[in-house]
C-alpha cells in the first residue's frame, strides 16, 4: 500500500509513481506498462484517480495507448519525465533547498561538498 499526503492531488502523486518507474528503468521505454486497473490495484487507488494520471501522462508525451493493447512508454518517455521532473525540481524544491541552505549558513562550498559526497557514496 502506498501513502499518500495532501501536499499534491493524489492523481499527481500516482503519476510521480509512475514517472520514478520509468526513470528507474523498470518500465522501459517502448514497452507495456500495466493498465489502470492494474496501477489502481498496486496504489490501492480508485481506478477513475489513476485514469486521470494516464491522461496526464499521455498529454505530457510520456505514455501513449494502442487501443485493444494497452499502454506504452513513449520512445523518449525517460526523457519527457525527465524534462519534467528537472523543472519542477528547478522551480520547486531547489528554492526551497537554497532558503534553507542561507538561513543554516551553509556555504556554497560546504553544499558543493555535501553533494560530491552524496554522489560518491551512491555510486
Amino acid at each position: 500500500m502506498t501513502l499518500f499526503d495532501s501536499s499534491n492531488a493524489i492523481y499527481l502523486q500516482v503519476a510521480d509513481l509512475m514517472f520514478e518507474r520509468i526513470l528507474t528503468n523498470e518500465w522501459m521505454e517502448k514497452e507495456r506498462i500495466p493498465s489502470i486497473r492494474e496501477v489502481a490495484t498496486m496504489v490501492q487507488v480508485n481506478p477513475n484517480t489513476v485514469a486521470r494520471s494516464f491522461t496526464f501522462l499521455q498529454e505530457n508525451a510520456v505514455i501513449f495507448n494502442k487501443r485493444g493493447v494497452g499502454y506504452f512508454v513513449s520512445d523518449d518517455g525517460k526523457a519527457q519525465v525527465t524534462k519534467i521532473k528537472k523543472t519542477e525540481f528547478i522551480h520547486t524544491k531547489l528554492p526551497k533547498i537554497f532558503h534553507d541552505a542561507s538561513l543554516l549558513d551553509v556555504s556554497p562550498e560546504e553544499f558543493s561538498a555535501l553533494y560530491s559526497q552524496f554522489l560518491e557514496a551512491k555510486s
